[in-house]
């Protein structure tokens, strides 16, 4: 038999692919998972049956629309790993997931599996968890993280950094960095040798 020879995609196939993915990005970010689909095809200006048929079920229409985040947070768990300094390789892991999160209300809400159909997030989840509990155990030994830090303690933080979803786009950046900066004062230890870091500039959050 004659194999069958691939057909290339159409061109407006990857366009209304593009599209859909552009619109996603938008809409998730800004209104989290719980936006429904027939929001993602009003904004891409494509019928429900064509998302569909680029993305049958939510799940993945997620795991397309946040594969740029998830690279870029396996990328700050292995460098952080990396880091020959422990304590900073701890305070940049933290500032990136913050500022991940901040970038985007439906990330962070995968990321935190508060929505049933993100479990695919889960294993990201737990390898940023895992990275955590191993550069605490080497931050604790040089003296430069707060003995008692336990790695529930990092849900909690990503769990409160989650209200500034509420706050206006244009700010949210500067108060994520802001807000991660308390959070790594709050976890050095009281003997660290070092001064504590200046705050980033605090953003105008009321009128």
């Amino acid at each position: 038999m004659t194999p069958e020879v691939p057909h290339p995609v159409r061109s407006d196939a990857r366009d209304n692919r593009a599209r859909i993915l552009e619109a996603a990005r938008t809409v998730f970010g800004e209104e989290g998972l719980g936006a429904p689909m027939r929001e993602v095809a009003r904004r891409a200006g494509v019928g429900p049956a064509t998302l569909y048929r680029h993305f049958p079920a939510k799940r993945d229409l997620l795991a397309e629309t946040f594969a740029e985040q998830r690279r870029a947070c396996r990328t700050a768990v292995r460098d952080a790993l990396a880091d020959p300094d422990p304590w900073h390789g701890f305070r940049t892991l933290i500032e990136r997931i913050c500022e991940l999160h901040a970038d985007s209300r439906g990330f962070a809400d995968a990321f935190m599996t508060a929505f049933p159909e993100a479990m695919d997030f889960a294993a990201d989840r737990e390898r940023t968890v895992r990275a955590v509990a191993e550069l605490a155990r080497r931050a604790r030994e040089t003296g430069r993280l707060r003995p008692d830090f336990v790695v529930d303690d990092l849900v909690l933080v990503l769990t409160a950094h989650r209200g500034l979803q509420d706050t206006p786009r244009a700010t949210r950046a500067a108060a994520s960095r802001r807000y991660a900066a308390y959070v790594i004062e709050a976890f050095r230890a009281a003997s660290a040798p070092e001064a504590a870091t200046p705050l980033p500039p605090a953003p105008r959050l009321s009128t």
